[in-house]
């Protein structure tokens, strides 16, 4: 709601709409998934849906984005952050999540995992997933180079360094999600510091 005058915003009802995908996507799954179902989780008419979106498919591909908007919007550093310092909080970003009101990360990564299951066979989620995983890879890559800029980190190869992280962080999240691991995230977070985050500092 607006607080000025007690309306709601498109945003708000996007947020709406979009919250309601997600319970919808929780109970039904992405292959049995209906814009009824969808209806049934909010409050306001299913006609709003059918509004603002053209089908099933622009509702899912809005969602997407928007819960990939969720976690990409939710990393902040101020400048006097070190370098390792920013890699810790962007990696336990995607490894535990950001804090949500209703529902867990891992409920959230769960509909996003499904949904990535399914981008195999479509070219537009394909791209989607594919934009949000090389600005994942960049951002991790980008603290890399930082680092070695200030001296902080040796000479590495930053874009491949990231690209390991980031398959690293996705292999845990999936073994989590698919296989019940619910240590992965965790041993996952030992084996990037051991590994690779502590191989970054020069030799002494």
């Amino acid at each position: 709601m607006s607080e000025s005058d007690g309306q709601t915003t498109p945003q708000d009802t996007r947020e709406v709409i979009m919250e309601a995908t997600f319970r919808a996507l929780s109970k039904h799954g992405y292959k049995d998934l209906r814009v009824r179902d969808i209806g049934e989780e909010m409050d306001m008419s299913r006609q709003v849906i059918h509004y603002h979106f053209d089908g099933k498919y622009d509702l899912i591909s809005s969602f997407l984005e928007y819960i990939i908007d969720q976690y990409e919007g939710s990393v902040e550093v101020d400048d006097e952050t070190d370098p390792r310092a920013e890699l810790d909080v962007r990696i336990d970003r995607c490894l535990f999540g950001p804090e949500f009101d209703d529902f867990s990360h891992w409920d959230r990564m769960k509909v996003y995992h499904e949904l990535y299951a399914y981008a195999q066979n479509d070219d537009e989620h394909r791209a989607l997933f594919n934009e949000h995983y090389d600005r994942l890879r960049e951002s991790i890559a980008t603290v890399i180079e930082d680092g070695i800029e200030q001296g902080a980190f040796r000479d590495v190869d930053a874009e491949l360094m990231g690209q390991l992280i980031t398959d690293v962080i996705h292999a845990a999240r999936g073994r989590r999600i698919a296989l019940g691991h619910e240590d992965a995230p965790d041993e996952a977070k030992r084996a990037i510091n051991d590994f690779i985050l502590d191989s970054l500092y020069p030799p002494q």
